[in-house]
């Protein structure tokens, strides 16, 4: 047996649940999408990742700007689907397309719910010191992320972990936890469990301006800032480089033996000390540069105690 299923995702973590479901069977009706962006040096209009991936298996694609209208709602009513898979699709649904499919609309969000409920999850978890992540199968509902959670999935968070890092762990373990919620859901058997409201935390957007590293922490709460926002939108530093103020965007980093006041360069390998301890730089990228590990960037760029980043 399997469902008919409208899907609605945009970016590159939501196209594994796309492929998964289809591999396994389950009829795609339609996939909703974002509109497509300019983007690159020509500024031509990019197609999403998951609106690419649709076009290759034949699957019809709707970029609508909103579904708070009529025409909307009878549109997603028009492919007499089963249910509806979300995954980041980045549009609010409102509660005439929640009830707009017979089984409901489900969502895979990438945090262990209550905790971090809302737009930057994988970042928060990282930032926050948390131990582990994962991904939650949930039937939505018109709050933020509140609705009952029917299957989840662990994974822990390692302190070489990068946002990046745990996009690319979390993207298939959450396409598996969807076809498995979907095939329970196809044989009537898919249970669910209302959230908590204790621990619950939200994941607001990233503003860019958290991303300047205050070197004042201790050094694991600056490797957590680094790796959580890493590589988007980058935490990032200032250096005096010949005379020149220039911004350094850190990339990855690990612990690192050492002290000082906040901010100083410590050796010729790019460790930096922290209010308590030191990290030092694995990869980092320069304002209008590619990412370039330490070696690679300090063949180019003066970089050397006694100096202080700010």
């Amino acid at each position: 047996m399997s469902l008919r299923l409208i899907f609605m995702g945009t970016p590159d973590f939501a196209v594994p649940t796309l492929l998964e479901l289809v591999a396994h069977g389950h009829e795609i009706v339609a996939v909703y999408t974002r509109e497509a962006k300019p983007a690159g040096r020509g500024m031509k209009l990019q197609p999403t990742p998951v609106a690419r991936e649709a076009e290759r298996l034949g699957i019809p694609v709707l970029t609508p700007k909103t579904l708070r209208t009529e025409e909307a709602e009878t549109q997603f009513r028009a492919f007499d689907a089963d249910a509806a898979v979300v995954v980041a699709y980045g549009m609010i649904l409102p509660q005439n397309i929640l009830d707009a499919v017979p089984l409901g609309c489900f969502n895979l969000h990438g945090s262990l719910l209550p905790r971090w409920r809302g737009a930057a999850p994988l970042q928060r978890a990282i930032m926050a010191d948390d131990a582990e992540s994962g991904v939650m199968v949930m039937k939505m509902d018109v709050g933020l992320d509140t609705g009952d959670v029917a299957m989840a999935e662990r994974l822990p968070i390692t302190d070489s972990m990068t946002a990046m890092d745990l996009h690319d762990a979390l993207a298939p373990l959450g396409a598996d936890l969807m076809v498995r919620a979907m095939g329970a859901l196809d044989r009537g058997g898919l249970q669910l469990v209302k959230q908590s409201e204790q621990g619950v935390e939200y994941a607001a957007k990233i503003d860019k301006a958290e991303a300047r590293i205050d070197w004042s922490k201790p050094a694991r709460a600056v490797l957590r800032h680094i790796h959580g926002l890493s590589p988007f939108p980058g935490a990032w530093c200032e250096a005096d480089v010949e005379g020149e103020v220039v911004r350094l965007k850190i990339l990855r980093c690990t612990l690192a033996s050492g002290s000082g006041a906040p901010g100083d360069l410590l050796d010729d390998r790019l460790t930096i000390a922290c209010g308590d301890g030191a990290i030092r730089i694995l990869e980092l990228q320069r304002a209008g540069k590619q990412a370039m590990k330490p070696d690679e960037f300090l063949r180019g760029t003066a970089l050397k105690p006694p100096m202080r980043v700010g």
